[in-house]
């Protein structure tokens, strides 16, 4: 039926609402002398034609009949020009409209609440996490939500009123609708997704079965949290099982500083069990210091290296604490706990190794061998040349002229270098000592051995140089066994039957006259040949006095740092002084000189002048000397006193010549060192 509407007034506004989009009614058009009435802009926007002119309406419009002309104006005119302008159409009046009105506006109410209804029940069912799926008699859609469009794929807005098979083909809602009977819990699969599946009927007041209603869950999404849960507990056992196994102490409170979580390592470091601490204030373990946890709980900001002591033994700790930040929010902190002590154990073993590194180590070169002096310059070609072979070397010279010094330098300068240098002083240990650290021992050779037995030097050595300081010192039944090592380059441990295979380059020392010691009996002829392939005499200082200079600015730059000085020159005064004695301590007594004489200076000073150099006495300057010995007797005095002289003049000598070692000296002199220390205290 085809409708027009004259009036777009209020009457004619409520009337379009309650017409427009009915089945049985079609409103050709809507018909105002104001264009800007309500009525007229709510046709436009629904696409209906508008005019300003009843009489362009009626009784056709745009090639169609009229059948009804709804006049709203309220006008009589209006009402009678509308029945002469079309007598064969039904015109009804505003005023027959009227009771019509009101039953139209309750509709439009009514309409309005059962809309909102919707869209508030839409909104429920979009908000529901499951998908909701009802049907009516014919099977066609009425209820579904956005739960069920993620899972379907199809719209909510398309669903409504689409067959349920057409969205769901293997749907058991038909089914149910028939049947009357639930089915509860089904599993069933929606293209790639696997849910669970409840459908019940649906019955209205009188009992009748009005259609069914599915809930579907995705339990795809189940299983991947359920996953993820099982997921997140493997992580957490396996952090645990790591914080537990840590040798770090581990302490974690939560944001308001109670104790969470520790572990065995805290506990063996504080000597506090979990009950002590767990739940307890942040400060309950600290003997000596501030709580680092609130202060990271305080600022949001870690601290490192604190020290305090924790723990009813007050152990001195270092403390690093850092804050626990979840998406920005603080959770707590974190705490590693380390024992100073274990530090410091740590730290001497390191020292120990470096010790033991250095010992393996050759640090001098050719380079490093100062002197110009043709005696030097000869001893230094000899070693360069040596160096080039695998000839066993004999260094020779006084004590301090710088003998271990060559050795270093032989071994860098020779195919060796890559390898092992170690060294020993004979004259430093006992017989049996020597021999069980030259040649190593085995398991229970002695007692007090090494369980396992040890490696002797020869063996640390292979393939490197053994450098055999103070070999005159040797006793002859070590020496004998030497002599086996450097003949058949081999060695047999204290204690042991087999002998091993060594490779080792022999480069020996001394200060003796060997070939008196030899005379004497004292030193194996043999041995002293086989030592003696390439012997290299250092010279003593007095004999280069030329190279005192320069080794005296050599001395200078090396111990700069040391003394914190700033020392560039030495004056001429000074290297006179120094000149004018015979250095019987040679190279070593001319470094522990200069370097007295640098303590002497300031700060600001940088040119050692003579008047910082300690008292050098000239050797024959005065006074009664023995002959060849060169000490000083005086040539007045009483008995005592030149005695007393005479013993710190021999006592001096002894000192220079050992580099101030008063245990060597106090073995040479053949006293013992507290009478030595006694002799030097006496005036």
């Amino acid at each position: 039926m085809n409708v027009v509407i004259v009036g777009a007034g209020q009457g004619g506004t409520k009337l379009f609402q309650a017409l427009i989009g009915h089945p049985k009614l079609n409103v050709l058009c809507v018909v105002d002398h104001l264009d800007a009435a309500r009525g007229m802009q709510l046709a436009r926007q629904y696409g209906i034609p508008t005019e300003s002119d009843y009489h362009a309406a009626v009784p056709t419009y745009c090639g169609k009949p009229v059948d009804v002309v709804l006049e709203v104006t309220g006008d009589p005119h209006v009402y009678q020009t509308l029945r002469e302008l079309a007598p064969d159409v039904r015109v009804v009046s505003g005023v027959d409209l009227k009771f019509f009105m009101i039953l139209i506006e309750d509709k439009v109410h009514l309409i309005h609440e059962l809309e909102a209804r919707q869209r508030n029940l839409q909104l429920v069912l979009n908000a529901t996490h499951d998908a909701m799926i009802g049907i009516g008699k014919d099977g066609c859609i009425t209820l579904y939500n956005a739960a069920a469009e993620h899972i379907l794929g199809v719209p909510v807005e398309a669903a409504y009123g689409m067959h349920v098979e057409d969205v769901i083909p293997n749907s058991r809602l038909l089914h149910v609708l028939e049947t009357g009977a639930e089915e509860l819990h089904q599993v069933q699969r929606v293209g790639d997704v696997e849910v669970i599946t409840s459908c019940v009927p649906v019955y209205n007041e009188s009992h009748e079965r009005m259609g069914a209603i599915a809930i579907l869950r995705d339990v795809t999404e189940l299983r991947k949290l359920a996953a993820e849960v099982t997921n997140l507990r493997e992580v957490q056992t396996m952090l645990e099982a790591v914080i537990q196994s840590t040798q770090d102490a581990i302490s974690v409170v939560d944001q308001h500083g109670r104790g969470l979580l520790i572990n065995a390592a805290y506990t063996r470091l504080t000597g506090l069990t979990p009950d002590q601490v767990l739940n307890k204030p942040a400060d309950v373990d600290i003997a000596e210091g501030e709580s680092m946890h609130m202060q990271v709980l305080q600022t949001r900001k870690p601290v490192k290296g604190v020290p305090m002591k924790v723990g009813p033994g007050r152990r001195e700790v270092l403390v690093d604490v850092a804050p626990i930040l979840v998406d920005g929010e603080l959770r707590g902190s974190v705490g590693v706990i380390h024992d100073v002590s274990e530090i410091k154990r740590l730290t001497e073993e390191l020292d120990k190794a470096n010790k033991l590194i250095r010992t393996m180590q050759a640090k001098y070169t050719f380079a490093e061998i100062v002197g110009r002096s043709s005696a030097m310059l000869l001893a230094v070609d000899q070693a360069r040349k040596a160096a080039q072979t695998p000839a066993t070397v004999l260094l020779r010279g006084e004590s301090g002229t710088g003998k271990e010094l060559f050795a270093h330098a032989i071994h860098n300068e020779s195919d060796r270098k890559y390898n092992p240098f170690v060294r020993v002083n004979c004259a430093a240990l006992s017989e049996t000592l020597l021999e069980s650290e030259l040649f190593g021992y085995e398991d229970g050779a002695f007692t007090g051995a090494k369980r396992g037995g040890k490696r002797g030097l020869f063996e640390e050595a292979s393939g490197g140089t053994l450098f055999l300081d103070e070999i005159g010192e040797m006793s002859v039944a070590t020496q004998a066994k030497l002599l086996r090592a450097l003949q058949e380059r081999e060695i047999m441990r204290v204690g042991g039957t087999q002998p091993i295979p060594v490779d080792v380059r022999v480069i020996a020392a001394t200060h003796v006259n060997l070939e008196q010691a030899v005379a004497a009996g004292k030193f194996r002829e043999d041995l002293y040949y086989r030592l003696n392939v390439v012997p290299i005499v250092i010279p003593p200082l007095r004999y280069r006095l030329e190279d005192l200079e320069s080794l005296a600015m050599h001395i200078i730059f090396r111990q700069n740092q040391a003394f914190g000085r700033n020392v560039t020159c030495i004056s001429k005064g000074a290297v006179d002084a120094l000149s004018s004695y015979d250095w019987p301590g040679n190279v070593r007594e001319l470094e522990n000189t200069i370097g007295r004489a640098m303590i002497r200076m300031g700060y600001q000073e940088t040119c050692l002048e003579a008047h910082h150099l300690p008292v050098l006495k000239p050797q024959l300057s005065r006074g009664v000397s023995t002959p060849g010995d060169g000490y000083f007797v005086p040539e007045h005095g009483t008995l005592q006193e030149i005695v007393q002289q005479v013993e710190k003049s021999v006592i001096e000598r002894v000192l220079g010549e050992v580099g101030g070692n008063k245990a060597e000296a106090a073995r040479r002199l053949g006293i013992s060192v507290r009478t030595l220390y006694y002799k030097l205290r006496t005036p």
